[in-house]
């Protein structure tokens, strides 16, 4: 398997995921400078977080023109594995390679904590390796987590299980209490329609080690593993 993690100006958690790849899962794993300009020859790319550009104008507003994007839209349309954290679901959106947008969190501030999520859909490349409805435990660190999109996609989004995982409780509770940023249906993480695309707001990469206090992130990249060797 080889994995290839996107460097922006800015990002913050590429070396994080390059890790995680390299010596917590043992794949193979190379950077990509985000002017690269050449076919993407990879199993699966990586987005990470951080803040590319400055978040200038918009979190992922100007990362979205790098060479590099043109690139990962060819490879993603081609069926490849794309994965954005963060900053990379920012970006996603910016790309329209996943529909809706990430603003302003509700409560105007920036956010660093222990997140619960729940997986709503364990039948992606990115999340079979969960049980449906698993409640886990994953770090959010973000000031534009909230995701909005309007009413007809976010039906259509709906009918196409595209809601991957959702802000919820310990117990799994889905509510405005459950919700850190205002995100509508508490929204964490989405899939593209064909479910090779994946943007969440949480960090798997910082939940992936015992060292870090918790490995709920990691059957994320197991997960693609999974699903890369069963093809």
């Amino acid at each position: 398997m080889k994995f290839g993690v996107v460097v922006f100006p800015g990002s913050n958690c590429d070396s994080d995921c390059y890790h995680v790849i390299k010596d917590v899962i043992n794949e193979h794993v190379e950077y990509i400078w985000h002017d690269y300009n050449e076919k993407l020859d990879f199993d699966c790319i990586i987005l990470p977080g951080g803040f590319s550009y400055g978040d200038y104008l918009r979190a992922g507003a100007i990362a979205r023109f790098s060479k590099v994007m043109s690139r990962i839209e060819e490879f993603a349309q081609n069926g490849g594995l794309v994965i954005g954290i963060c900053n990379g679901f920012q970006i996603l959106t910016e790309s329209h390679l996943l529909p809706g947008a990430l603003i302003r969190n509700k409560n105007l501030k920036f956010i660093c904590s222990d997140q619960y999520v729940k997986v709503v859909n364990n039948k992606t490349p990115f999340t079979n390796l969960y049980n449906e409805n698993e409640v886990i435990n994953l770090p959010i660190a973000h000031g534009e987590g909230n995701y909005v999109v309007d009413e007809t996609t976010l039906q259509e989004m709906i009918k196409n299980e595209q809601i991957v995982l959702q802000y919820c409780d310990k117990n799994g509770n889905i509510n405005d209490d459950t919700n850190p940023n205002g995100s509508v249906l508490n929204i964490a993480g989405i899939c593209n329609k064909e479910k090779n695309v994946f943007g969440l707001m949480p960090h798997p990469e910082r939940s992936s080690e015992k060292l870090l206090g918790c490995e709920d992130g990691k059957r994320v990249f197991l997960s693609i593993i999974n699903y890369l060797r069963s093809r």
